[in-house]
């Protein structure tokens, strides 16, 4: 096997490259180190970038989006072997703590967010995963690389916000940012039972989309539209009875609680690259449960059989694809968000 791989560098000034590192090894008896064979760059890579993530460590390989092939397995691991197809979370997990036993894996103990932040990530050939028990899920034969790519992270994340909004069969649930994270959780409103999703975005193209894959019933531009107005007008004055915060800037931070009817529930799924306020005096009497945080990824076998049923599906969001080779031009083009990309998939290096 060789020495060395092509792998992308985030640098402590925030700029990147694709370089030569020393392939991944078996440091744990629970680590795992698998080839990746598709892989995508999120926003959350790009926050990094930007300094918005305390705990992420500067000279990291980023992505933490993948799914691979199994090559090596420590000692530890008795429910994954070399040759098995697997989707990865994105989340570092033990399983053991108490915070894991409760579901609550964001807060594990011995993990969190460490591929890609902490510790080197997929944006690689090949990638060393801790907890591989825990983290890494077979594949089923009847779903497909693409299929799966986006099942730990940005699809978990559209669930957990569907799932902190507790949502009814019959509810009007509002979903503010159209973005790939947003999308995902449209479609898991649907599948909780939402009779009705409003879509609220700035960019016209991903409203287009949102409205095309019959993603939600209604699509608001705020620029264009009072979004309040429009919610109460489909909703009899009464306001979302659920709200799931996807798109993280001011304006939508205001507008989830705004919309938002009084005693409903506002899932904010967001990562902020600054402080939001939350001006009590002005929401007082609406008695509104905010519920917030890093996504508890623990569906991924059950999200990848709804795949496998056809109850869910992702693959529109990938817009672009290209080989690792070209991830640089990824990253310019998915923080643009220019050409109409939604999600930049990376294939494997090419000599």
């Amino acid at each position: 096997m060789k020495s060395t791989m092509k792998a992308l560098v985030c640098h402590k000034d925030g700029s990147i490259e694709l370089m030569d590192r020393p392939m991944p090894c078996i440091r744990d008896p629970r680590d795992a180190v698998v080839k990746v064979t598709l892989s995508s760059i999120c926003t959350s890579d790009l926050h990094i970038m930007h300094g918005a993530v305390p705990r992420a460590k500067p000279e990291t390989v980023l992505g933490h989006e993948f799914v691979g092939e199994v090559m090596e397995v420590g000692p530890g691991i008795h429910n994954l072997r070399p040759g098995d197809r697997v989707a990865a979370n994105c989340i570092t997990f033990c399983g053991d703590c108490w915070f894991c036993r409760q579901g609550f894996i964001n807060n594990c103990r011995q993990g969190g967010w460490e591929l890609g932040c902490r510790i080197d990530g997929c944006h690689a050939e090949y990638v060393r995963v801790p907890f591989a028990d825990m983290g890494l899920t077979k594949i089923p034969d009847n779903v497909t690389d693409q299929n799966a790519l986006f099942v730990g992270d940005i699809l978990s994340s559209g669930y957990f916000g569907a799932e902190l909004c507790s949502i009814q069969p019959g509810d009007t649930v509002a979903v503010i940012g159209a973005g790939p994270v947003g999308l995902c959780a449209m479609s898991c409103a649907k599948l909780f039972g939402a009779a009705q999703v409003i879509a609220l975005d700035m960019d016209e193209s991903r409203l287009g989309t949102a409205q095309r894959q019959g993603l939600c019933e209604t699509a608001v531009h705020p620029g264009k539209q009072d979004p309040k107005q429009v919610v109460d007008a489909l909703t009899g004055g009464r306001g979302a009875d659920g709200v799931i915060e996807a798109a993280g800037s001011k304006e939508s931070f205001q507008m989830a609680w705004d919309i938002a009817r009084p005693n409903a529930t506002v899932a904010v799924i967001a990562m902020y690259e600054e402080a939001q306020m939350l001006p009590l005096h002005q929401m007082y009497g609406k008695n509104l449960i905010f519920k917030t945080g890093g996504v508890d990824a623990v569906h991924c076998e059950t999200l990848l059989k709804l795949i496998g049923a056809g109850r869910l599906s992702t693959d529109f969001l990938i817009t672009h694809t290209s080989p690792l080779n070209d991830i640089l031009e990824g990253y310019r083009i998915f923080g643009q968000k220019s050409d109409g990309c939604l999600k930049w998939a990376v294939t494997p290096y090419q000599d």
